[in-house]
């Protein structure tokens, strides 16, 4: 197992004793000492933090001088042993006025630890630790968790369970005034409607058949993203599917991201098609369908009394949607279709906020390009919605520099729109391909295992959270109830189609809930 997950590792902290040591000889002051880990060089201990080992091996922190660290003063926190190892660097504050604190450092490592996390205790509050994120090139990511200080005073703590060579650094650390909490914990669950009509089934870990909203509710999730086409072939995916799924979800207490696709099947970078109903018309005419459309969608839905929080007005559009003629090669024809589309959901729920979706990319320039055309062309959106796939998209660096740097460039709240990650590279359906089954683009610090799955969405929220700001909304993952149904299939055309996403579901093949499911949790 990669590492412990986040949700139940207060037990594994008391269980190791990591948690338990004596705070009372630690350096105490109201602002963090040494938060570079420099102060009278390299030290086996740095200045102002201590170190906790129940297994004897405190040697495995240590100050180290570097040339490659974050904060560029030569000197970074290394937990590292050639044994195994586990310490607890930690620094006791005290003097703090109550009030929530948010902890944030920059972290690399390459992962493989039985458990590697940083967290805040003793704080009067409780605190949800967060995972180090493994980034095999390297590359350094900013981590946050926070608490809530009853008692004037907290303890910061880095701790690894680490194995015979696993490494951790750490830099630049601040402890400030306010709190980090993700808004959104969701899930899109477009293709639950025929699942369960088919016959699908899911089960608790522990092996209770139980709803699938039900069992990702009771997890925390709190948001459900349905898409929408206007007249697919099969008659699923349709409004009469999404005004059901949506008062299901409603019933528990989901709130809904409604994702128009604009096309009678699959919208993304590759594939926007204008439907069938609309194949003639000219702009203008697009345009009035687009408004005409969207408005119908989003009364119905608050006819209904399930009201979409967000909507987004179109799915992964960086080529733009309804080709040719909202294309991005005539982005005034593009921008025309996106304020009707914007225009007709506001006409029927003015509250509703607007995200403007993209699939991921290495170049954040691209993406800021697009959104800076936008607005130049007058298209006015809330939030900004992106696709990440760690094997398709890049390393998480790469996620937290979009994320980072699109938030700051347009004082907007940002939002991972769909993720997802394998537990298995195992097909369960002989009909079709699985959608992502290759070993050689599998991010090397997340298996293809039921802990890896579940690893690597911890920490693409985590990344999330550390958005600066608040701007991290938070992040859905895609399809997690798209298990092997007969009939479920991905193609609207062809009946005996199936997915080839049951590797990245959150049931397995026996339909029973994987660990993934608990990283609903509020963090």
């Amino acid at each position: 197992m990669r590492r412990a997950l986040v949700t139940g590792l207060s037990a594994v902290l008391v269980t190791a004793g990591l948690l338990a040591m004596p705070v009372a000889s630690a350096y105490a002051s109201a602002v963090v000492v040494n938060p570079g880990f420099s102060s009278n060089g390299a030290t086996a201990t740095p200045a102002g933090w201590s170190v906790y080992s129940p297994n004897s091996t405190a040697s495995a922190s240590y100050s180290e001088a570097t040339s490659s660290g974050y904060s560029g003063d030569g000197y970074q926190l290394t937990h590292w042993s050639s044994a195994a190892y586990d310490v607890n660097t930690y620094q006791y504050l005290s003097g703090l006025a109550d009030g929530y604190y948010t902890l944030g450092v920059w972290v690399r490592s390459n992962g493989g630890d039985v458990s590697n996390y940083i967290a805040l205790t003793n704080c009067g509050g409780t605190s949800t630790p967060t995972n180090v994120p493994a980034d095999s090139d390297g590359n350094w990511l900013h981590i946050v968790t926070y608490v809530d200080v009853t008692s004037g005073q907290c303890t910061i703590n880095f701790v690894t369970d680490g194995n015979v060579g696993d490494w951790t650094n750490y830099d630049g650390v601040t402890f400030s005034p306010g709190s980090a909490p993700l808004a959104i914990r969701g899930a899109d669950i477009s293709s639950l409607y025929r699942s369960e009509l088919d016959g699908g089934t899911y089960h608790t870990s522990s092996g209770t058949a139980e709803n699938a909203v039900q069992q990702l509710s009771g997890a925390g999730m709190n948001y459900a993203r349905l898409r929408v086409w206007v007249n697919p072939e099969d008659g699923f995916d349709n409004e009469a599917q999404l005004l059901a799924m949506a008062k299901q979800a409603a019933g528990y207490g989901q709130k809904l991201l409604l994702d128009f696709h604009y096309s009678d099947t699959w919208a993304d970078p590759g594939h926007q098609t204008i439907p069938a109903a609309w194949a003639s018309d000219s702009l203008s005419q697009l345009e009035t369908q687009v408004y005409t459309y969207s408005k119908q969608i989003v009364a119905d839905l608050v006819a209904q009394g399930t009201p979409p929080a967000m909507v987004q007005v179109g799915n992964e559009i960086n080529a733009g949607m309804l080709w040719p003629d909202g294309s991005t090669s005539n982005w005034p024809q593009l921008a025309a279709l996106l304020k009707e589309g914007i225009a007709g959901v506001h006409a029927a729920d003015s509250s509703a906020k607007i995200v403007l979706h993209l699939a991921g990319s290495g170049s954040e320039s691209a993406l800021a390009s697009w959104y800076s055309t936008a607005l130049s062309d007058g298209v006015s959106f809330d939030i900004i919605g992106l696709s990440y796939y760690d094997y398709w998209d890049g390393r998480l660096d790469v996620l937290q520099t979009d994320l980072d740097d699109l938030a700051a460039k347009f004082g907007k709240p940002v939002l991972v729109a769909e993720t997802a990650y394998p537990f298995t590279l195992a097909s369960n359906d002989s009909s079709t391909a699985l959608s992502f089954d290759t070993s050689s683009e599998l991010d090397p610090g997340y298996p293809a295992s039921p802990a890896g799955q579940a690893a690597n969405f911890a920490d693409v929220l985590s990344v999330i959270q550390a958005v600066p700001n608040g701007l991290g909304l938070g992040a859905f993952y895609w399809e997690p109830t798209w298990t092997v149904v007969p009939g479920n299939g991905w193609d609207p055309a062809n009946p005996s189609s199936g997915d080839g996403w049951e590797n990245q579901a959150m049931w397995n093949y026996s339909n029973t809930a994987l660990p993934a499911i608990t990283d609903f949790a509020a963090r």
